[in-house]
C-alpha cells in the first residue's frame, strides 16, 4: 500500500498558511512546459518483482569494455583487501567523530590517512578530506584568498577544464577576478596541474619561486598515483596541493563518490578548510586522537568559518589509506612505472595519429586523428573499447582530438588490439 505524508485537510491548511488556494497556484510561477506533467505513481510491486525489473534494467548497461578513458578518472587495479576492510560495519556505518571517547578508531584512521597524504605529497599538513578534486580546487582558491587577502586568481592552461568551470560556478557569488595565464602579479594564487589535463608532465619549481617573490601562493593539482614516479608538489615548492583521490583505491562510478585531497604547509594550516585529526594523550598518558583546529561553521560563528564542508568522505579516505598501505612506497612506484611504460608503448604504435603533447607524459596523452573523435569513439564501442575522451566535448581541443589514458591494468595484447581497432575506426 502507498504512503501518504499528509492528509487532504493538512495539505489545505499548509496552503492556506502560505497564502495560496491550490497546488496549481503554488507552482504557477514555474513555466508550464517545465512542470511535471503527471503526479500519477505506478502501483507498488513485490520485492521479487522489483529485483527482476532492476536486473533487466541493469542488463541494458554495456560492461566489459577495455578502458582507455581518462580525463581525471582512471581504471586502476584495486586489491581485494580494500573492499574487504572498508566493508566492515565499524567503518561502513561510522559517522562524524565528534565524541572522541566513542570514535577512536575512526579518528585514528583519519589521522593515518592525513599522515599518508603528507608523505605522498611531501607537504606538512593534510585534511580529511574534501568532496572531490574539482571542489578541492575551489577550496584551495578560497584558502589562498584568505591567506593573501587578494582576490585575483590565475588559472594555468594545464588545469582540467571541468575544474575551471566548477571554480567559476562555486565562485560566482564571490568577488574574485579569475583569469587565465601564469602571471602571479597581485594574485592570491596560481593554480596549475601536473600532469596537465592533456597529460604533459611539468616541473613548476621555477613558477613557485616566481609566485613567492610576488606574494602569491602556488596551488598544484596533482595525480596521486603519478607521485610514485614524478616530482612531488612539496618538492616543487607548492603552498597548497590538491587532487582527485579516485586513483587511490576508489572504483570508477558515475560521478562518485570520490575523494578530494588537500595538503598544505604548516604556516597556512589555520586557513585550511575541512576536518583535521590530531594525536594526543589522555590524562593517563595513553595515546589518543581528537579533532583539532575545528574552524567549521558547526563549531564557530559562521562568518569566521573556513568552509561549510560538513562531510569529509571518510570512507573514501579510508579506502585511499588502505590502498596506499597495501602498495607501500615501492608498490606505488611500480604501478606508476607500469602506467608510464605502457603509455609509451602505445604512443610508439600510433603511427597513424599525431601526438599533440609538446613534452614528456605520464600515462595520458592527446592525439589528432583523421576523423572526428566522437565518431571514432562511437565506432570503438562496437569493437569493445572505451577509446578515450573527445577533447572538443570539454572545450580542450579540435574535433579530431582524442585524450587517451593507459593504466597498469592494460596488457600488451589489449594495447595491440586497441591500436588495430583505432586505426581501422579512424582511417577507414
Amino acid at each position: 500500500m502507498s504512503w501518504v505524508p499528509s492528509t487532504p485537510a493538512e495539505r489545505d491548511a499548509m496552503l492556506a498558511a502560505i497564502g495560496v488556494g491550490s497546488i496549481d497556484e503554488l507552482f504557477e510561477s514555474i513555466p508550464a512546459d517545465l512542470r511535471l506533467k503527471s503526479w500519477d505513481v505506478p502501483e507498488g510491486r513485490s520485492e521479487m518483482s522489483v529485483r527482476s525489473l532492476m536486473a533487466a534494467i541493469a542488463n541494458r548497461n554495456s560492461i566489459g569494455r577495455v578502458c582507455f578513458l581518462g580525463g581525471g578518472y582512471y581504471d586502476h587495479f584495486i586489491p581485494a583487501a580494500v573492499d574487504a576492510l572498508t566493508s566492515r560495519s565499524e567503518f561502513y556505518t561510522a559517522y562524524t567523530p565528534y565524541q572522541p571517547e566513542c570514535a577512536q578508531g575512526t579518528l585514528q584512521s583519519i589521522y593515518e590517512y592525513q599522515s599518508a597524504i603528507c608523505r605522498l605529497t611531501e607537504m606538512e599538513f593534510a585534511n580529511a578530506s574534501l568532496y572531490d578534486g574539482g571542489t578541492a580546487v575551489f577550496e584551495a582558491t578560497t584558502m589562498a584568498v584568505r591567506v593573501t587577502k587578494r582576490t585575483r586568481v590565475v588559472c594555468h592552461p594545464s588545469l582540467n577544464p571541468t575544474h575551471r568551470i566548477l571554480l567559476d560556478t562555486h565562485a560566482r557569488n564571490l568577488e574574485l577576478d579569475i583569469v587565465e595565464g601564469a602571471d602571479p602579479t597581485d594574485a592570491a594564487c596560481v593554480i596549475v596541474q601536473n600532469p596537465s589535463f592533456l597529460g604533459t608532465v611539468n616541473d613548476f619549481t621555477a613558477l613557485a619561486e616566481k609566485c613567492h617573490a610576488a606574494g602569491a601562493l602556488l596551488v598544484v593539482s596533482f595525480y596521486p598515483l603519478s607521485l610514485g614516479l614524478l616530482k612531488t608538489p612539496g618538492e616543487m615548492g607548492a603552498d597548497i596541493a590538491v587532487a582527485e583521490g579516485q586513483s587511490l583505491g576508489i572504483p570508477l562510478g558515475f560521478g562518485g563518490p570520490y575523494l578530494g585531497v588537500m595538503a598544505t604547509r604548516k604556516e597556512f594550516v589555520r586557513k585550511m578548510p575541512g576536518r583535521i585529526a590530531a594525536q594526543t594523550e589522555d590524562h593517563d598518558g595513553r595515546r589518543g586522537f581528537v579533532l583539532t583546529l575545528q574552524a567549521r561553521e558547526q563549531h564557530i560563528r559562521r562568518e569566521k568559518a573556513m568552509s561549510n564542508i560538513c562531510s569529509n568522505e571518510a570512507l573514501c579516505a579510508l579506502r585511499a589509506l588502505i590502498y596506499m598501505s597495501l602498495l607501500g612506497k615501492q608498490g606505488l612506484r611500480d604501478a606508476a612505472v607500469q602506467c608510464h611504460s605502457k603509455a609509451e608503448y602505445l604512443k610508439s604504435k600510433l603511427t597513424f595519429a599525431k601526438i599533440l603533447n609538446d613534452g614528456p607524459t605520464f600515462n595520458e596523452f592527446a592525439v589528432r586523428l583523421r576523423k572526428p573523435a566522437n565518431e571514432v569513439v562511437s565506432r570503438m564501442l562496437d569493437k569493445g573499447f572505451l577509446a578515450g575522451l573527445p577533447l572538443s566535448s570539454v572545450g580542450a581541443g579540435e574535433a579530431n582530438d582524442l585524450l587517451i589514458a593507459v593504466t597498469e591494468k592494460r596488457t600488451r595484447e589489449e594495447i595491440d588490439e586497441f591500436v588495430r581497432a583505432l586505426e581501422s575506426a579512424s582511417c577507414s
